[in-house]
Order: C-alpha cells, then sequence, then structure tokens
C-alpha cells in the first residue's frame, strides 16, 4: 500500500478540525464531508436545500478536481440530511453534478450537521 497523501486546495473551505480535506491512497481518494460553506469568506451559503447542495457539492469537486480527477471518479458518496423531507430537491441538484453510471450513494437523516447547516456529502473516488 502507498502512504497515504494529504490533498489541500484553497478552493474548497479550509478544514475546522484536525482533519484533511482529502487523502489519496494509491487509485482511492477519500474526501471529507463538505458543507455548504463559501470557501473564501468562510460563511454558510444561505438559501434553500438546492442552494446549499450545490455549494456542498462544488467544495467536493474542487477537492476532486485539486486530485486530478472530477465528479466522474466517484463512485461512492454519503449524504447527510438534517431533514429527509430535503430528499427531492437535494436529489434533484445531485443529478446535476454525477452523470451514468452514479456513484453508489446512502443518504441519511441526522439530528445535527456542523454550523447547522442541511447537508454534508462525503465521498470515495477512483482513479
Amino acid at each position: 500500500m502507498s502512504a497515504p497523501e494529504a490533498v489541500s486546495t484553497p478552493a474548497a473551505p479550509k478544514p475546522a478540525g484536525p482533519y484533511s480535506q482529502g487523502i489519496r491512497v494509491g487509485q482511492l481518494l477519500f474526501v471529507a464531508g463538505q458543507i455548504p460553506v463559501h470557501p473564501e469568506s468562510g460563511d454558510v451559503v444561505q438559501g434553500d436545500i438546492r442552494a446549499q447542495t450545490r455549494q456542498a457539492l462544488v467544495n467536493l469537486g474542487a477537492i476532486l478536481s485539486a486530485s486530478g480527477g472530477s465528479y466522474a471518479n466517484v463512485v461512492r458518496t454519503t449524504v447527510f440530511l438534517s431533514d429527509l423531507n430535503d430528499f427531492a430537491a437535494m436529489n434533484d441538484v445531485y443529478g446535476t453534478f454525477f452523470n451514468a453510471p452514479h456513484p453508489a450513494r446512502s443518504t441519511v437523516q441526522v439530528a445535527r450537521l456542523p454550523r447547522d447547516v442541511r447537508i454534508e456529502i462525503d465521498a470515495i473516488a477512483a482513479f
């Protein structure tokens, strides 16, 4: 196994704790959960679940790009929602970022997310 290599970009929010934006090990990239925070201002993107989903996925895409990849490399995601009633609207936006074959995905409702956002998305990509 090759040594883990951190992936970092100023085009995604800085980690809020002792973790990396992404870790690449061999042909796999593990992207930390991305929330709808604007990377330059550090502010939570205001708006409905659609706006928040879009920003979380833009942040995820920036980390994929920094590793030399794209959304096409994503094989697995987990979507954390603060309200499962947002599923359909989230899914509409999510579907615009991924082409077939779509990544495998789990979507779960959680009691609370960092900074009281409505969504967090993590991913695994293969190269």
